[in-house]
């Protein structure tokens, strides 16, 4: 499973000197607390560690660049316990490059009306402080979250969980690297895109490699290896032989295991988190990577099809995003436009993620009438029922565009014999004939990410964390 570091994010208050040192003393106190209260909770995959209270502008800015310099420090949240000069954060606020997220919240969820007086005035002004605070950022277009409410509310705590999650995608973000196999597809347009734009803007490097390199580290897989990992497959899934023979049945399985293996190797050595294939180039290799693909997709790898490495890299950034939970490549295939079972029948040829499986996964072992190869192996399962959304990236040339919708996800309303694939119905929620005219009206592609694990508006913030155009229906 490919790993994400234990992230933090750091935690500071505003305030000033005109309230004295006492006040800014129980400032410290209360924020200490918080951070600590959040993190006991429970809701938040990655640390808060409270750093100090901010006074000064020389302050603020030796932070914020102690934070640009810190590896291990994800982003930044910060609180206006009482009013806080924003002058003072103009220059550090410039020169932070990590997320920031602003929580408007009060240390107390009430205003005690029988021993309220201006010293609690004066040391929880929350409410002013923020707007003051909230003010500059919008000046400065820093693209910052806020988060609104009473910090021990259980939505409060889920938002800034999300958020963090969204702020360590942006940071790892910027070290996906996807390995392109071969070329995109011929004549195809939307799998199309400016890869030096992509580095500039989300991090993204691009690299392409011919099939023979990638054939020469999958022949140099030995029967051991091979042998283990059918091992591991019969332990997970269950294996179909069907109307193969059993030898037929076995090698198949265990040609797609040796490219699983020899495909890991090779995006191990040269660092990459994601990879693309396309049926169209496979010279030198036995069958089209179905059931290798599956796999390296649930071991948390972003893939895309045809050359596709938008959908690659989106996939990688979704799956740290979500912690590799029921989030997978997908493509919309065919529709339902019958009145009252409207919907989109989503698979691809091969390669759909089994974390989104709702039974066990079958290795089965069919023909491909693409690509012109042997029978690959493959999973075949039905997706989930639940609420999702349906994610993906378009190059427009002058600015990348995000477009996604909420979906309603369905399994089939009847057994599929003769389609031996992965497969996933759902509905867009502003329905079929709104949602899909608005997507294509956007320019969305065919090929997407549909997640259960992840929200439209942690998408949102991340394409505003990148600067991306958006598009999201609702």
């Amino acid at each position: 499973m490919l790993s994400v570091p234990d992230y933090e994010f750091w935690f500071v208050t505003g305030s000033q000197h005109l309230y004295g040192e006492e006040q800014l003393k129980s400032v410290a106190k209360d924020a200490q607390d918080i951070a600590d209260k959040l993190n006991a909770s429970g809701k938040l995959p990655y640390k808060v560690v409270f750093k100090d209270v901010m006074t000064t502008a020389d302050g603020i800015t030796k932070f914020m660049k102690e934070v640009n310099y810190n590896d291990k420090v994800a982003g930044v949240i910060t609180w206006m316990h009482t009013f806080s000069p924003a002058k003072n954060w103009i220059r550090g606020t410039e020169l932070l490059q990590k997320p920031l997220l602003h929580l408007a919240t009060q240390y107390l969820n009430n205003i005690p009306y029988d021993t309220i007086d201006f010293d609690y005035m004066n040391l929880n002004q929350s409410a002013h402080g923020d707007r003051e605070y909230a003010y500059i950022n919008a000046r400065l277009q820093k693209n910052n979250k806020i988060v609104y409410g009473y910090w021990g509310d259980a939505e409060v705590q889920d938002e800034i969980a999300r958020w963090e999650d969204v702020a360590v995608a942006y940071n790892e973000s910027f070290k996906v690297k996807v390995a392109r196999f071969g070329d995109t597809m011929r004549n195809v347009a939307v799998t199309e895109g400016d890869k030096v734009q992509a580095q500039i803007q989300m991090g993204w490097t691009v690299d392409y490699y011919g099939i023979g390199d990638l054939v020469k580290e999958i022949n140099a897989v030995n029967d051991a290896d091979v042998d283990k990992e059918y091992a591991d497959l019969e332990s997970r899934y269950e294996m179909v032989q069907g109307d193969n023979d059993a030898e037929t049945y076995k090698h198949s399985v265990r040609v797609q295991l040796q490219q699983y293996l020899g495909i890991k190797h090779f995006l191990e050595k040269g660092g990459y988190t994601a990879f693309t294939t396309n049926f169209e180039d496979l010279y030198g290799m036995e069958q089209l990577p179905g059931l290798a693909a599956q796999l390296l997709i649930r071991d948390g790898y972003g893939f895309g099809a045809e050359g596709d490495w938008k959908t690659a890299a989106l996939g990688r950034v979704m799956k740290i995003m979500s912690h590799n939970k029921q989030t997978a490549f997908m493509e919309d295939y065919t529709l339902d436009l019958r009145k009252g079972h409207e919907a989109i029948l989503g698979s691809h040829m091969l390669e759909v993620d089994p974390s989104i499986a709702s039974d066990k996964p079958r290795v089965e072992v069919h023909p491909l009438d693409i690509g012109g190869k042997a029978d690959p192996a493959r999973l075949v399962f039905t997706g989930s029922e639940g609420d999702a959304i349906d994610v993906t990236v378009s190059d427009f040339r002058d600015d990348f565009k995000m477009i996604g919708y909420e979906v309603a996800a369905h399994k089939p309303e009847a057994e599929t014999p003769n389609l031996p694939v992965a497969k996933q119905l759902w509905t867009p929620k502003a329905g079929l004939k709104n949602g899909a005219l608005a997507w294509m009206q956007a320019g969305g592609g065919h090929h997407t990410m549909l997640s259960f694990a992840l929200t439209l508006e942690q998408m949102e913030d991340f394409a505003t964390m990148v600067n991306m155009n958006k598009a999201f229906i609702k």
